[in-house]
């Protein structure tokens, strides 16, 4: 079980759909899903996971999410994707998860970032 979906059976809810490092890693080689950056534009500036796109939350909207594609959701930690993704889950998405480790566990794990 992931950390994810133990905080949500913990806080009464359903669990929260995450994707292991393993999963994630050959999403981005592969290139098969969407991946949304939803910290601010300065951090996603800083530096971001290949070919995730900018979407802040703080501008986050479920309908500009693409459909027909799986989507990822990424922050810095994990805590603002978890949030947008409850926004998501909560107007219908799907196929749809967060990388609950966010760029700084990417990063951790041998990730490359781009400027």
């Amino acid at each position: 079980m992931s950390l994810g979906s133990l905080l949500g059976r913990l806080a009464g809810g359903a669990p929260v759909p995450t994707i292991e490092h393993d999963a994630f890693a050959r999403i981005v080689a592969n290139k098969s899903c969407a991946i949304f950056d939803v910290r601010e534009p300065h951090e996603y500036a800083a530096g971001h996971i290949p070919g995730a796109i900018n979407l802040p939350l703080s501008r986050f909207s479920p309908p500009q999410l693409p459909s027909g594609k799986p989507i990822v959701l990424v922050c810095q930690a994990g805590d603002r994707s978890a949030k947008a993704l409850q926004q998501a889950l909560g107007a219908g998405h799907k196929d749809i998860c967060h990388y609950a480790p966010g760029t700084g566990g990417w990063k951790n794990q041998g990730g490359a970032l781009v400027v």
